[in-house]
């Protein structure tokens, strides 16, 4: 098991997140930019806290340019949220595959998100929670958002599949 990072005034340590996961509401305003279009601009998003994991913002589709996103076939199930679907992202001549994904009927505890979207940041230009630039979530399965106020470790660096 990892020593969690004492987390200093104004900070939160991701070993202090329950599990199962909680939903809260966000009011800071949250962006991504994408080869130079941005593609969400929200105060209206959710996060999801799990023990270990940075959170996973979930933006609403009112507040997403959603011309750029298509549903693809792929599929997933969390056992907190249920069922997920994914989404392809392409503005102009750059695409990345399954980058977003969305609950479109989840579970009684998580139906504040039903249809908002979560994105990896790893491939976009740039991820903001207000103004800071949001580091990725180690690893290439966990699409959780780093900001400073957050500490770890993080689940997804190598060796920490079985925290």
């Amino acid at each position: 098991m990892p020593q969690p990072i004492t987390p200093q005034p104004g900070q939160e340590s991701v070993w202090d997140y329950p599990r199962p996961p909680r939903l809260e509401k966000v009011d800071k305003r949250i962006r991504i930019v994408f080869n130079g279009q941005t593609i969400a601009d929200t105060t209206a998003g959710y996060r999801v806290l799990e023990t270990s994991h940075p959170p996973v913002y979930y933006l609403p589709p009112a507040d997403l340019q959603m011309q750029y996103l298509q549903a693809t076939a792929r599929g997933s199930f969390c056992e907190w949220k249920g069922n997920a679907i994914y989404y392809h992202l392409t503005v102009g001549d750059k695409r990345i595959e399954n980058v977003a994904w969305a609950y479109p009927t989840p579970t009684e505890k998580f139906r504040s998100i039903a249809d908002y979207l979560a994105f990896y940041a790893q491939p976009m230009d740039a991820c903001y929670i207000d103004d800071e630039l949001v580091t990725p979530q180690p690893g290439e399965f966990y699409g959780g958002w780093i900001t400073k106020d957050i500490v770890g470790p993080f689940k997804g660096s190598p060796g920490s599949w079985g925290w």
